[in-house]
This record gives structure tokens, C-alpha cells and sequence, in this order.
């Protein structure tokens, strides 16, 4: 039987979407949960942020709390962050909340994981701004440690920049052996985490071609940032294949275009599914934002693309 190209195979494809923490829970919050569930999404995210860019001035809630009462509200649509990272995370108390989570939601957790960036929330707790060789740093011993407090029953670790002291993590996860880590990384460290640590791997683009870049010089990127995730799996062993491929959308050079008619998502989803993406994410539409879209046409979206897409 001849090889199919891989360039050519079409892979299986998730819809997600992510709901941003900025309605109060009576007042639009709860709503927009269930409503995914509804949709249909495989797994609806939210930002583990204090705060982020234009919302930096408006209401916005916590991500564990708003997930928890997510939990509770929703019956099998999954739950996770995009991400959460070491900027005001310790893994000791980050661990306790999630597989209290975990059990909540009955296994319907999956943790994004990144190194984190500058600005908007990151010296909250008033440490200086780190290099992203200081996040890179912290984010290779935040992983590492994370993975052994929702595995074991007690941990006891001492290092450069987390300690944990007989930290008790009984029952675990739900999940097992955990729950599972969607690593964000493009560079050759955190790609690395996501090859030894990660069941899926995130990305958002290549940041360099947002304001000025094409949508055809995007997808080489991403081309470019799957073969570096293959290389980066050789030498822990790990199948490339075994990973999910997640593509946060909204910070491509496309910006919010393919979320303007069912036929624009279902042509940028098939572009990015024959790259080996399997999970595509899309916002949940808020007016007057960066993330502005027509309601009826999201939901269309939901609904129908990817049966346009198998």
C-alpha cells in the first residue's frame, strides 16, 4: 500500500473555546458555560490570569473558582486553562487546587501549563520582571515537581526556586495517572517539557507575524514549530503522534477572520488540521473587545464545522 504524505492525512479534529472570566457569575458567567456544553465544544478554557491587556481596568474572577462553578454547572464538557504559569502559581498550592477540581468535575480537568509572559498581571506579588531565561528557568522546575505532587501521595523537594516539604496530595487525581498537562512552549526548552511531561502541546503562533505577517507565512511558522516539537520528543522517546496539537486562535496573523462565516473557519481549521493540529480554539465572543464576533455565526461554527472537516 502506497504512503499517504503526512501533509496530506487529514486528522481527527477538536472544536474548543475559551471563556474569559469577566462576567459575574449570575450575570453571564454561568450562562456561557453551559451554553458550550450545549454547542457542543470538546473543552472550554479560561485564562489563569489576575488580570490581561484591555480587561486590565474591568471586572475579572479567577480561574479555579470560576472552573469549579463550571464543574458544577456542565456534565461532560471539559475544563481547563490557557495557561497557567509560575507568575503567581506555587506547585505546592496549585496541586491541592486541581485535584480538588479534578474531583469535582469528575476527570474533566486539563491543565495548560506555560512559562508565562511580561506585563498585565506578572509582578503582581512585587518581584521584579523575570528575563524569559528567568521563566524558562522556573517553568523547567515548576513542571517537573507539578507531576510528581498530582502522582504521589507525598512529595518532599528542595530546589532552586520551589520547595515542597512532605506536601500530602491524597487521594490524587481522578484522572490517572493525573490529570493531563497541555504544555505551551514554541522555544527549545519548554518544547522539551512538552515532549517529557506533556499529553498536549499549545501554541499561539509565532508572535513576530501578528501585526505584520501573512496568514501563509503563519502556517510555515507552525510547520516550522510541529517539526521542532517531533525533534524535541526523539530523545525522551516519546511519539510526536501521542500528542495533542492545540492552536489557540485570535493571535495569527487572521486575527478574528475566521470566525466571520462558517465557510472562512472551516477553510482556516482544514489548513491547520493537514499541518497535524488537533485541536483547534476559538473565544467566546465578546463585543466591543479584541475578540468581537457575530454570536449567530460562533455558534454556527460550533455546530457545524466540523462535520464539514471529517
Amino acid at each position: 500500500m502506497p504512503t499517504v504524505p503526512r501533509t496530506l492525512v487529514r486528522m481527527s479534529l477538536r472544536l474548543s473555546t475559551v471563556i474569559l472570566p469577566y462576567r459575574r457569575w449570575n450575570e453571564g458567567g454561568r450562562s456561557a458555560w453551559v451554553r458550550a456544553e450545549q454547542l457542543g465544544f470538546h473543552t472550554a478554557y479560561t485564562y489563569d490570569h489576575l488580570s490581561w491587556r484591555s480587561f486590565r481596568d474591568g471586572p475579572w474572577f479567577g480561574a479555579v473558582p470560576t472552573l469549579t462553578a463550571a464543574a458544577a454547572a456542565t456534565e461532560r464538557l471539559r475544563l481547563g486553562t490557557l495557561v497557567t504559569s509560575p507568575n503567581f502559581r506555587h506547585p505546592v498550592t496549585l496541586a491541592k487546587e486541581l485535584i480538588s477540581l479534578d474531583d469535582i468535575s469528575g476527570g474533566r480537568v486539563t491543565l495548560g501549563i506555560g512559562a508565562g509572559g511580561t506585563g498585565f498581571d506578572a509582578t503582581a506579588l512585587g518581584q521584579e520582571p523575570w528575563t524569559p531565561r528567568e521563566r524558562a528557568d522556573r517553568l523547567a522546575e515548576f513542571v517537573p515537581l507539578l507531576d510528581r505532587l498530582l502522582t504521589e501521595d507525598a512529595v518532599t523537594y528542595e530546589g532552586r526556586f520551589y520547595s515542597a516539604h512532605e506536601a500530602r496530595n491524597i487521594p490524587g487525581c481522578v484522572q490517572r495517572p493525573r490529570l493531563p498537562f497541555a504544555v505551551a512552549a514554541t522555544g527549545p526548552r519548554g518544547l522539551r517539557l512538552a515532549a517529557r511531561h506533556g499529553q498536549a502541546w499549545v501554541t499561539t503562533g509565532d508572535p513576530k507575524l501578528y501585526e505584520n505577517g501573512t496568514p501563509e507565512q503563519s502556517v510555515e511558522a507552525l510547520r516550522g514549530q510541529l517539526a521542532k516539537l517531533s525533534e524535541a520528543c526523539g530523545p525522551v522517546g516519546r511519539d510526536v503522534a501521542e500528542l495533542d496539537k492545540i492552536l489557540l486562535t485570535g493571535f495569527t496573523p487572521d486575527r478574528g477572520r475566521p470566525l466571520e462565516s462558517l465557510d472562512a473557519f472551516v477553510d482556516f481549521a482544514g489548513r491547520h488540521q493537514e499541518l497535524g493540529f488537533t485541536e483547534i480554539v476559538v473565544h467566546w465572543p465578546i463585543p466591543d473587545s479584541d475578540f468581537a464576533a457575530d454570536e449567530k455565526v460562533f455558534e454556527r461554527i460550533a455546530m457545524d464545522a466540523l462535520a464539514q472537516l471529517t
